[in-house]
């Protein structure tokens, strides 16, 4: 957007929206978030339940899956429900000081939900592909984990309440978040280095975790074939298309931030239409729904657990085998018993 988006009168902000987008438009934004708000609920809620519930499924590397479930509940709460009610208005009529606590409440478990993801994945990375003796995740370390997780996305989502940024409305209006439109030396300074912490270092160790998990379990199939031992492609192949649909489900979701940051940053002059700049953040609205479906429901321990609950125990799918199962990475391969080797799905 030009640099005429930002008006001197703060109250223009809150009520300019019903004039860059049709009504209809709204509403149909309104629907979106809705059902995104109900499966985004339903999904994360499950997650939380079911982990209480199941003592089996409460282990060192799960603290960071329920962190994930637990912060996406809390983004959903704090941003999809008021979003509903903000399109079905029409704009964002809740005022000022409520649309700066949704953009921090939104930037603050966005972030946390992110850090989650990127520390599971090196954390499954150590399991997999550190030798036998390497420190492993115990339980203190899992909490000092999510110490630094929240403690350090902390500190860039209260940033823009000191003035470093600003948090504001967006796109058409109906949404509060990061100011990143706004065209100044601050607001560039602090895109430049939430760009650098929160995609490009996360898109790092996620892709060399799970690139290197890959990798090991390419290598330990090609020696099992060498003794002349058999082994599962289908397997290997479906871990592949996991881990394609875990980088693949990130980028959705924080990729069209970070494009837009540059953009704002490289070509201030660059007029990006309220329509495509209300793009990022409902894009970061959807992780809530697919996360537990990717990161929870695929594995078979917890889909069982959370068939057993939903049920009330009538239905009971899991094999005997499967009960020794760990959640720490959840498919086995077939040496894993004698090589301590594992999956990350």
């Amino acid at each position: 957007m030009n640099s005429n988006i930002t008006t001197a009168d703060p109250t223009e902000n809150f009520t300019i929206a019903s004039s860059i987008f049709p009504r209809s438009g709204y509403s149909i934004l309104s629907f979106l978030m809705f059902l995104n708000a109900v499966f985004s609920i339903f999904n994360n809620l499950l997650v939380i339940l079911v982990t209480i519930k199941y003592p089996k499924l409460r282990n060192p590397i799960n603290i960071f899956i329920l962190n994930l479930s637990f912060s996406d509940l809390l983004m959903t709460l704090c941003g999809t429900t008021i979003v509903v009610s903000t399109n079905y208005h029409g704009y964002f009529y809740l005022g000022e000081k409520f649309c700066v606590f949704q953009g921090f409440a939104v930037n603050y478990f966005g972030i946390v939900s992110l850090w989650s993801l990127t520390i599971l994945a090196y954390e499954r990375y150590n399991v997999v592909c550190e030798p036998v003796g390497a420190l492993k995740l115990s339980t203190q370390r899992g909490y000092q984990g999510l110490a630094f997780i929240w403690l350090f996305c902390l500190i860039w989502a209260i940033a823009p309440l000191f003035g470093w940024s600003s948090y504001g409305p967006e796109g058409v209006r109906t949404s509060c978040s990061i100011g990143w439109e706004e065209r100044s030396w601050s607001n560039y300074s602090y895109l430049i280095a939430y760009f650098l912490t929160c995609f490009i270092i996360p898109v790092a160790i996620i892709g060399f975790s799970y690139g290197s998990i890959l990798f090991s379990l390419y290598k330990l199939n090609r020696k099992i074939e060498e003794q002349g031992g058999k082994t599962n492609r289908e397997e290997e192949l479906r871990v592949v298309m996991m881990v394609l649909f875990m980088v693949f489900a990130f980028l959705i979701c924080w990729l069209p931030y970070t494009v837009f940051a540059l953009i704002v940053i490289i070509k201030p002059t660059f007029y990006i239409s309220p329509l495509a700049a209300t793009l990022p953040t409902y894009f970061a609205k959807t992780s809530p729904i697919y996360n537990p479906i990717i990161y929870i429901f695929l594995n078979r321990q917890f889909r069982c657990c959370a068939v057993q609950l939903l049920t009330c125990g009538h239905i009971d799918l899991s094999e005997p085998e499967e009960e020794a199962l760990s959640m720490a990475a959840p498919v086995e391969t077939q040496t894993a018993a004698k090589r301590n080797q594992v999956t990350p799905t």
